[in-house]
C-alpha cells in the first residue's frame, strides 16, 4: 500500500497487529450488511448492450472487490470520478480538494441483472450511506457516498430509491448519498485493480473489505459468484 493512502490506514495496520496481541480495534471494523428492500422503481431487465454504473462508496478497493462477485458484471474497474482529468491520479485525489470520489465502473448485463439491483447491493453490503465525506477509516470526500449516472433513467432509479430507503427509516440516519451525472471516469493506476484478489492478506482488506464480500454471498446468495471476474488479465 503506498503510505499516501493516509495516516488513517496506518493506524488500521497497526490496530490489527496489536489486535493479534488481545488489543481490539473495533473502529476499524467494516460495515455489517443491511436488509433492505429492493427498489420500487427499476428498469426491467432485457437483452441488450452492456451498460455502465459508476459508483463511490469509500475505498475502491472493497468496492471493485464486491462487484467482481456479482453475477451479471461483466467488469469491475477501479478509478475516479467527479473531477478533472489533469488531477486524476492516486496522488493528487488521496490528498483531497480535486472534486474526485475514488470511483467503480461496474460494465454489467442488463438481461442478467438491472441497474436496481446493483444498487440494491450498493446500500446494503458495499457501504455505510449515512456516512458523510468517509467510509470506515477513510475521512475526506474522495471517500464519498455517490452515484453517477449515465442516463437519465439511471438518475431516477437512483433518487427514487434513495427516497424510498429514507422513508421506510432502513438505516438510523438520512441517507448522504449524492447523485450526480457522469462526465467523465477516469481508471485507476494498474497496482489498485483487483487489489482485493491479488491481496487477500493484506491487514486493510482483511478487516474492512473481505466482510464485505461474505456478506455479499450472505445476503444476495443468488446474485453471487465464484470465482470472481477481474478487471486486469495477468
Amino acid at each position: 500500500m503506498p503510505s499516501s493512502r493516509g495516516s488513517m490506514r496506518i493506524v488500521v495496520m497497526a490496530a490489527l497487529l496489536a489486535g493479534l496481541v488481545g488489543v481490539p480495534a473495533p473502529a476499524a471494523a467494516a460495515e455489517s450488511a443491511v436488509v433492505i428492500p429492493a427498489p420500487a422503481l427499476d428498469d426491467a431487465k432485457r437483452p441488450g448492450p452492456l451498460q455502465t454504473a459508476v459508483l463511490a462508496g469509500g475505498c475502491f478497493w472493497g468496492v471493485q472487490g464486491v462487484y467482481e462477485h456479482v453475477r451479471g458484471v461483466r467488469r469491475a474497474l477501479s478509478g475516479y470520478s467527479g473531477g478533472d482529468k489533469a488531477t486524476a491520479d492516486y496522488e493528487a485525489v488521496s490528498r483531497g480538494g480535486t472534486g474526485h470520489a475514488e470511483s467503480v465502473e461496474i460494465r454489467f448485463d442488463p438481461k442478467v441483472i438491472s441497474y436496481g439491483e446493483i444498487l440494491h447491493i450498493y446500500f446494503s453490503v458495499v457501504h455505510d450511506p449515512t456516512q458523510l465525506d468517509r467510509q470506515g477509516p477513510d475521512s475526506g470526500t474522495q471517500y464519498r457516498s455517490g452515484i453517477f449516472y449515465a442516463s437519465e433513467s439511471q438518475r431516477k432509479i437512483a433518487q427514487a430509491y434513495i427516497a424510498q430507503l429514507d422513508r421506510a427509516k432502513v438505516f438510523a440516519r438520512p441517507i448522504v448519498t449524492r447523485v450526480d451525472p457522469l462526465e467523465a471516469f477516469y481508471p485507476a493506476e494498474d497496482y489498485h485493480q483487483d487489489f482485493l484478489q491479488r491481496n487477500p492478506d493484506h491487514p486493510y482488506i482483511v478487516i474492512n473489505d473481505l466482510p464485505k464480500i461474505e456478506n455479499l454471498r450472505r445476503v444476495f446468495p443468488t446474485s453471487y459468484r465464484e470465482p470472481p471476474i477481474r478487471a486486469t488479465v495477468k
